[in-house]
């Protein structure tokens, strides 16, 4: 066994082999895998195994299908028969939404190039003659669906990663992991010691205990799953050739075709934890004894869309665990607080993504970012307010609503409410409805009554439409005060401040005291990886105000960089809060309350000072992110209740009131700026988001020679803003939310990162990158998967030369 390697992946699953296989690929050889017992033990040996490419997330669309394409040629490759099985995949709708979904699903498809299409109830019929196909309002089928053998694709990468140098060792289980001084890790084993520079825990079932051992605790839960499979079934057997999989999700249950038979399997509602304190060593290849009467609901719409399977005998079930995040995305990427370790947990439909995952993580860990942008699956985008408690009610949900649609800017109520701020009753009582925001309960609109859940329930317009829109005109003609404490918020102070904050950000920071800049931060390749404001409050003293949900994410960049001695920089998100109070009439309101000026000549656009309002010391920034008059307001957590309540009396003689985070999308785009994880990613580069003049290439800083390479080349894209033709809009009932493809010609020129009604300007808006259009150009935005006409505008609608920011 060797004694040293350039990384260690712990586990031997499907993912942890795909993991090696992808790091040799990119030319680490001296790498090991560590099995505590055989290849596929845990959950990887009983899967489904199903492959899909369509998800909701056009990133995951992508790699999924990268894995699928990946299968064959891995069997090419090393001989290793993965049991690929690619009959199709028929996708049916029996509801509205589900149709949407469907629909949007194909345009993406349609977009990227993949086989994916409608088709009629009579090629249905012929595709899988047993489907009773009454009741279904739309069918697509994905001509590349299917099934793997996970034995054999799990055993083709591990043959890939040892053809490659890789060397993999079984029944070797890991019984500690320590970190030296110098960033590098020791993995102890019974049969010895392996130092290394990176560790991946792919450790599946057991990454609670994995993590453990380098003290950390993550937000999985075991549950049990079942499927089944019939006897032979006549029918089948008469055909030769095999059947599509059938994906019924409002029927909540997956069937495909498994020798001679049918396989079933389901998510019911009636779901069974396991293993809550943690999962047993000695588990390997056992399975939980039958329990078909909780997945009785579900079989029986499986009987009623499939009358073959209620006739058929069954010849087996399988009843094993599977390992779950609160929200069934991986807990992927490099742990911020440690150096070189890297988790990947808690995988759900790891056969569609298996490659995928495998490239992405090696890229990760070789050059230092992942090529596509994944914030979806990053392990920082949950903290240690991810507890127990919430991580299994969340799990929960997630189980049992698995085939439910995630409708755009939906929230869910399991687990919650998580963390609370001083102002959260005020706010409920004045009928908010709340959002989660990284453990934050934030409030989304207002006006309903008290203790209301939010309630979208479709790809249209919903019922807080109207309300979310009343709150954006009582901005734009009064004033509206919205909670930003979910904000992130840091203070860097000390005689090198200064300099650190040149070396991390992109643009100078502010040389002189109450001056405020913005900056981004630039990612490993060159793109954007955040956007920050960044005020001076003394000669030695800086805020910085950031994305409060990639707090952790941003930790990875702001430790790489050496801080000077004797300079601080820290964290004041939990500590602090803070309100934007914005519209014509914010002044009016802000002044009555303190006896600073706030007068444009004494207060302009980008200063800031701390200042007393209503007895309550807040640092004032003249800045919104509603593109309107306003400034944001920051004061001590235990200040926050005092603070609102002066704020809403003050703003109630006014006509002024609370404005929710639904209002502030809306309101922003009409100003068409952009936003973290939407506009802003280390995808797109500077000169593609309009960031390039915040490049301040005559200093050093965090990644510079990679940005100087990409702001040498021409944009691939732009990012623009688009308003939709409004009768089609208002047709449809619809508005873009973000992932639609955008068409000029019948081809596919972008892609749409956020939508909403801009109610203050009369339209309906997109913000998106497109490639080969100008201003003034039409194109097809696909909202419901179904084209709507845009024109693509040369300014924003609302307040195009900044008048009104700096009135």
């Amino acid at each position: 066994m060797r004694t040293h390697a350039q990384a260690v992946v712990i586990g031997g699953g499907v993912i942890g082999c795909s993991i090696l296989y992808h790091l040799t690929k990119l030319g680490w050889t001296d790498v090991v895998l560590l099995e505590r017992s055989e290849l596929t033990s845990g959950s990887t040996w009983h899967a489904a195994a199903n492959i899909h490419g369509l998800h909701d997330n056009n990133n995951i669309t992508r790699i999924q299908n990268y894995t699928m394409d990946l299968y064959n040629a891995l069997e090419e490759e090393t001989g290793q028969s993965c049991g690929v099985f690619q009959p199709g995949s028929l996708y049916l709708a029996q509801t509205e939404a589900r149709e949407h979904q469907l629909r949007l699903q194909a345009a993406k498809a349609r977009y990227y190039g993949m086989p994916f299409r409608e088709v009629d109830r009579a090629e249905a019929e012929a595709l899988h003659p047993l489907v009773d196909y009454d009741g279904i309002r739309c069918i697509m089928f994905e001509e590349n669906g299917g099934n793997v053998d996970p034995s054999g694709v799990t055993n083709a990468y591990a043959t890939g990663a040892r053809q490659n140098g890789a060397e993999i060792i079984r029944f070797c289980p890991v019984t500690g992991t320590e970190q030296q001084t110098d960033g590098t890790w020791v993995v102890r084993t019974e049969k010895g010691d392996i130092a290394c520079e990176w560790i991946v825990n792919a450790a599946g079932l057991w990454g609670r205990e994995v993590a453990a051992l380098a003290g950390l605790t993550l937000p999985l839960q075991p549950t049990e799953h079942q499927y089944f499979v019939t006897e032979s079934i006549a029918e089948i057997e008469g055909l030769d050739r095999r059947l599509p999989s059938v994906a019924d999700r409002d029927g909540e249950y997956y069937l495909r075709q498994e020798g001679k038979g049918l396989l079933v399997g389901a998510y019911e509602k009636n779901l069974k934890f396991w293993a809550e304190d943690g999962t047993p060593q000695g588990f390997g290849h056992e399975l939980f004894a039958d329990d078909l009467e909780r997945i009785e609901d579900n079989m029986m719409r499986a009987i009623d869309r499939v009358p073959a399977v209620g006739t058929a005998g069954i010849k087996r079930v399988i009843n094993g665990p599977m390992i779950w995040s609160p929200d069934s995305n991986v807990l992927f990427g490099p742990v911020p607080e440690l150096s070189n370790y890297f988790c990947c947990n808690g995988i759900i439909p790891g056969f569609s993504q298996s490659g995928g995952m495998g490239l992405l993580a090696a890229d990760w860990i070789v050059t230092g970012e992942s090529r596509y942008d994944m914030f979806a699956w990053d392990v920082a985008r949950f903290g240690s307010w991810a507890d127990a408690a919430f991580t299994k009610a969340r799990v929960g949900d997630q189980y049992a609503n698995r085939f439910k649609i995630h409708f755009p800017n939906e929230e869910r109520s399991a687990g919650r409410p998580m963390r609370k701020r001083p102002a959260y009753n005020a706010q409920r009582n004045l009928g908010a409805v709340f959002g989660l925001n990284y453990g934050w309960e934030h409030p989304l609109y207002y006006g309903y009554p008290v203790g209301s859940e939010d309630r979208t329930e479709g790809f249209t317009r919903q019922d807080w439409w109207e309300q979310v829109g009343r709150e954006c005109r009582m901005l734009r003609e009064s004033a509206g005060i919205i909670d930003i404490s979910n904000f992130a918020k840091y203070r860097c102070a000390g005689p090198g401040a200064e300099d650190w904050l040149n070396a991390v950000f992109a643009n100078r920071m502010p040389r002189t005291v109450g001056r405020s800049c913005l900056t981004p931060l630039i990612g490993t390749r060159g793109g954007i990886a955040g956007d920050f404001t960044v005020t001076r409050t003394q000669e030695d003293e800086f805020w910085i105000i950031g994305s409060g949900m990639a707090e952790r994410y941003h930790k990875r960049f702001f430790k790489s960089v050496p801080l000077p001695d004797g300079t601080v920089f820290e964290s004041h998100t939990d500590a602090m809060c803070g309100f934007n109070v914005a519209g014509p009439k914010s002044r009016d309101i802000l002044q009555r309350m303190t006896n600073a000026s706030l007068a444009t000549a004494d207060f302009p656009f980008m200063r800031s000072a701390w200042i007393e309002l209503a007895g309550v010391r807040c640092l004032a920034l003249r800045v919104s992110f509603t593109g309107d008059l306003g400034w944001e307001l920051h004061c001590a957590e235990a200040d926050q209740a005092q603070l609102y309540a002066a704020l809403i009396a003050e703003g109630a003689a006014v006509g002024a009131g609370p404005v929710g985070s639904r209002a502030l999308m809306s309101l922003r785009i009409e100003k068409g700026y952009g936003s973290w994880s939407r506009e802003y990613s280390p995808e797109y580069w500077p000169q593609e988001v309009g960031l390039d003049r915040l490049c301040n290439i005559d200093k050093d800083f965090l990644n510079k020679v990679a940005v100087q390479e990409t702001l040498a080349k021409p944009a691939r894209e732009k990012l623009v803003i688009m308003a939709l033709d409004a009768a089609e809009t208002d047709a449809s009932n619809a508005d873009a939310t973000g992932g639609e493809p955008i068409f000029k010609d019948g081809k596919g020129i972008g892609r749409v990162t956020s939508g909403a009604y801009g109610y203050t300007v009369g339209k309906s808006l997109a913000l998106g990158f497109v490639r080969n259009v100008e201003a003034g150009d039409s194109v097809e935005v696909m909202v419901l998967g179904r084209p709507h006409r845009a024109v693509i505008l040369a300014l924003p609608p609302f307040d195009p030369d900044g008048t009104r920011l700096r009135a």
